[in-house]
Protein backbone atom coordinates (compact mmCIF):
# COMPACT_ATOMS: atom_id res chain seq x y z
CA UNK A 1 0.00 0.00 0.00
CA UNK A 2 1.28 3.40 -0.65
CA UNK A 3 1.92 5.97 1.37
CA UNK A 4 -0.29 9.27 0.74
CA UNK A 5 1.45 12.59 0.45
CA UNK A 6 0.33 15.13 2.74
CA UNK A 7 0.24 18.40 0.76
CA UNK A 8 0.51 21.96 2.23
CA UNK A 9 -0.77 24.97 0.20
CA UNK A 10 0.84 28.79 0.93
CA UNK A 11 -1.93 31.30 0.81
CA UNK A 12 -1.13 33.16 -2.58
CA UNK A 13 -1.12 37.13 -1.67
CA UNK A 14 -4.19 38.47 -3.98
CA UNK A 15 -2.29 40.12 -7.23
CA UNK A 16 -4.49 43.38 -7.06
CA UNK A 17 -3.83 44.17 -3.41
CA UNK A 18 -0.29 43.67 -4.13
CA UNK A 19 1.62 47.08 -3.81
CA UNK A 20 4.18 45.79 -6.23
CA UNK A 21 1.63 45.31 -8.99
CA UNK A 22 2.66 48.09 -11.71
CA UNK A 23 0.14 47.34 -14.50
CA UNK A 24 -3.39 49.11 -13.62
CA UNK A 25 -6.30 47.00 -13.10
CA UNK A 26 -7.91 47.34 -16.35
CA UNK A 27 -5.46 46.31 -18.92
CA UNK A 28 -6.29 45.97 -22.07
CA UNK A 29 -6.61 42.30 -23.27
CA UNK A 30 -6.32 42.33 -26.98
CA UNK A 31 -2.73 43.29 -26.30
CA UNK A 32 -2.00 40.48 -23.93
CA UNK A 33 -3.58 38.68 -26.29
CA UNK A 34 -1.70 40.24 -28.74
CA UNK A 35 1.45 39.91 -26.96
CA UNK A 36 1.00 35.81 -26.01
CA UNK A 37 0.19 35.44 -29.67
CA UNK A 38 3.22 36.46 -30.98
CA UNK A 39 5.00 34.58 -28.39
CA UNK A 40 3.88 31.43 -29.23
CA UNK A 41 4.58 31.89 -32.95
CA UNK A 42 8.13 32.51 -32.00
CA UNK A 43 8.51 29.31 -30.36
CA UNK A 44 6.17 27.57 -32.45
CA UNK A 45 8.99 28.54 -35.62
CA UNK A 46 11.86 27.76 -32.85
CA UNK A 47 10.84 24.35 -32.68
CA UNK A 48 9.69 23.73 -35.92
CA UNK A 49 13.77 25.21 -37.38
CA UNK A 50 15.01 23.18 -33.96
CA UNK A 51 13.50 20.18 -35.73
CA UNK A 52 13.66 20.56 -39.48
CA UNK A 53 17.83 21.95 -39.07
CA UNK A 54 17.62 22.78 -42.42
CA UNK A 55 21.02 23.87 -42.18
CA UNK A 56 22.54 20.17 -41.14
CA UNK A 57 19.95 18.19 -42.00
CA UNK A 58 19.95 14.56 -40.29
CA UNK A 59 20.56 12.29 -43.33
CA UNK A 60 19.19 8.51 -43.54
CA UNK A 61 18.26 6.25 -46.38
CA UNK A 62 15.41 4.12 -47.14
CA UNK A 63 16.24 0.89 -45.78
CA UNK A 64 14.77 -2.61 -47.12
CA UNK A 65 11.75 -4.27 -45.89
CA UNK A 66 11.24 -8.12 -44.09
CA UNK A 67 10.72 -9.62 -46.73
CA UNK A 68 13.28 -7.85 -48.84
CA UNK A 69 16.11 -8.73 -45.86
CA UNK A 70 19.02 -10.97 -46.45
CA UNK A 71 22.70 -10.95 -44.69
CA UNK A 72 24.35 -9.28 -47.37
CA UNK A 73 21.27 -6.85 -48.53
CA UNK A 74 21.65 -5.81 -44.68
CA UNK A 75 25.73 -5.43 -44.82
CA UNK A 76 25.43 -3.66 -47.82
CA UNK A 77 22.26 -1.05 -46.72
CA UNK A 78 24.45 -0.39 -43.35
CA UNK A 79 27.72 0.58 -45.71
CA UNK A 80 25.46 2.79 -47.84
CA UNK A 81 24.07 4.57 -44.62
CA UNK A 82 27.87 5.19 -43.25
CA UNK A 83 28.62 6.20 -46.22
CA UNK A 84 26.58 9.44 -46.03
CA UNK A 85 28.21 10.70 -42.64
CA UNK A 86 29.78 13.79 -42.88
CA UNK A 87 33.28 12.64 -42.85
CA UNK A 88 36.54 13.61 -44.44
CA UNK A 89 37.24 11.63 -46.99
CA UNK A 90 40.15 10.17 -45.12
CA UNK A 91 38.62 8.08 -42.97
CA UNK A 92 37.81 4.81 -44.27
CA UNK A 93 35.37 2.14 -43.41
CA UNK A 94 34.78 -1.44 -44.02
CA UNK A 95 31.10 -3.32 -42.99
CA UNK A 96 31.37 -7.16 -41.72
CA UNK A 97 28.63 -9.71 -40.88
CA UNK A 98 29.40 -11.14 -37.53
CA UNK A 99 26.69 -12.92 -36.35
CA UNK A 100 22.84 -14.20 -36.73
CA UNK A 101 21.22 -14.76 -33.54
CA UNK A 102 17.43 -16.76 -32.83
CA UNK A 103 15.29 -15.04 -30.66
CA UNK A 104 11.83 -16.12 -29.36
CA UNK A 105 10.20 -13.79 -31.42
CA UNK A 106 13.06 -12.31 -33.81
CA UNK A 107 16.21 -12.72 -35.36
CA UNK A 108 19.01 -10.03 -34.71
CA UNK A 109 21.82 -9.50 -37.41
CA UNK A 110 25.12 -8.33 -36.03
CA UNK A 111 27.25 -6.24 -37.99
CA UNK A 112 30.21 -4.03 -37.07
CA UNK A 113 31.65 -0.93 -38.93
CA UNK A 114 35.45 -0.01 -38.46
CA UNK A 115 36.39 3.11 -39.33
CA UNK A 116 40.66 4.17 -39.23
CA UNK A 117 42.11 7.05 -40.72
CA UNK A 118 45.48 6.29 -42.48
CA UNK A 119 48.31 8.29 -43.35
CA UNK A 120 51.11 8.16 -45.78
CA UNK A 121 53.16 8.06 -42.31
CA UNK A 122 51.19 5.41 -41.00
CA UNK A 123 49.47 3.41 -43.72
CA UNK A 124 48.57 0.36 -41.13
CA UNK A 125 46.95 2.17 -37.85
CA UNK A 126 47.35 0.57 -34.71
CA UNK A 127 43.56 2.21 -33.36
CA UNK A 128 40.31 2.03 -35.52
CA UNK A 129 36.78 2.76 -34.06
CA UNK A 130 33.97 0.26 -34.50
CA UNK A 131 30.55 0.04 -34.35
CA UNK A 132 28.10 -2.24 -33.50
CA UNK A 133 25.10 -2.11 -35.98
CA UNK A 134 21.89 -4.65 -34.84
CA UNK A 135 19.43 -5.13 -37.75
CA UNK A 136 16.18 -6.42 -35.96
CA UNK A 137 13.74 -8.77 -37.98
CA UNK A 138 10.42 -9.46 -35.84
CA UNK A 139 9.28 -12.75 -36.69
CA UNK A 140 5.66 -11.53 -36.24
CA UNK A 141 5.53 -8.72 -38.78
CA UNK A 142 4.70 -8.69 -42.23
CA UNK A 143 7.23 -8.82 -44.96
CA UNK A 144 5.81 -5.32 -45.95
CA UNK A 145 7.21 -3.79 -42.25
CA UNK A 146 10.46 -1.99 -42.01
CA UNK A 147 13.62 -3.25 -40.69
CA UNK A 148 14.43 -1.79 -37.37
CA UNK A 149 18.30 -0.81 -36.71
CA UNK A 150 20.38 0.42 -34.31
CA UNK A 151 23.89 1.00 -33.27
CA UNK A 152 26.46 1.65 -30.67
CA UNK A 153 30.21 2.36 -30.76
CA UNK A 154 32.29 0.36 -28.78
CA UNK A 155 32.74 1.23 -25.34
CA UNK A 156 29.79 3.37 -25.07
CA UNK A 157 26.29 1.79 -24.08
CA UNK A 158 23.79 5.13 -25.89
CA UNK A 159 21.78 3.17 -28.56
CA UNK A 160 21.64 5.12 -31.87
CA UNK A 161 18.94 5.07 -34.07
CA UNK A 162 19.48 6.01 -38.09
CA UNK A 163 17.44 9.52 -39.09
CA UNK A 164 17.58 10.59 -35.37
CA UNK A 165 20.47 12.36 -34.59
CA UNK A 166 23.62 13.47 -37.08
CA UNK A 167 26.51 11.07 -36.92
CA UNK A 168 29.67 13.68 -36.04
CA UNK A 169 33.40 12.62 -37.39
CA UNK A 170 34.60 13.90 -34.03
CA UNK A 171 32.96 11.01 -32.27
CA UNK A 172 35.45 8.96 -34.32
CA UNK A 173 37.87 11.42 -33.37
CA UNK A 174 37.57 11.22 -30.37
CA UNK A 175 37.79 7.77 -29.32
CA UNK A 176 40.84 7.55 -31.91
CA UNK A 177 42.36 10.26 -28.86
CA UNK A 178 41.05 8.19 -26.12
CA UNK A 179 42.76 4.74 -27.32
CA UNK A 180 46.18 6.83 -28.57
CA UNK A 181 46.49 8.03 -24.71
CA UNK A 182 45.93 4.47 -23.21
CA UNK A 183 48.62 2.84 -25.73
CA UNK A 184 51.09 5.78 -24.58
CA UNK A 185 50.02 5.79 -21.03
CA UNK A 186 50.61 1.97 -21.03
CA UNK A 187 53.93 2.25 -23.23
CA UNK A 188 52.66 -0.26 -25.91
Amino acid sequence: MKPKKRVRFQDIEDVKKSPARQVPAREDKSKVTELALALVTKAIAAAVKTVEDTDYPIKNIKWITHGEFTAERGRRQIAQFVSTWECQPRWVHYTDFRERRDLIHSFHYIYCVRWSAPTAQKPLLQVSVAARFTIKINKNKPPDAPIDVSYVFEGQSLVHRPGTNRPREKWLRDMVEAKNIVIESTGL
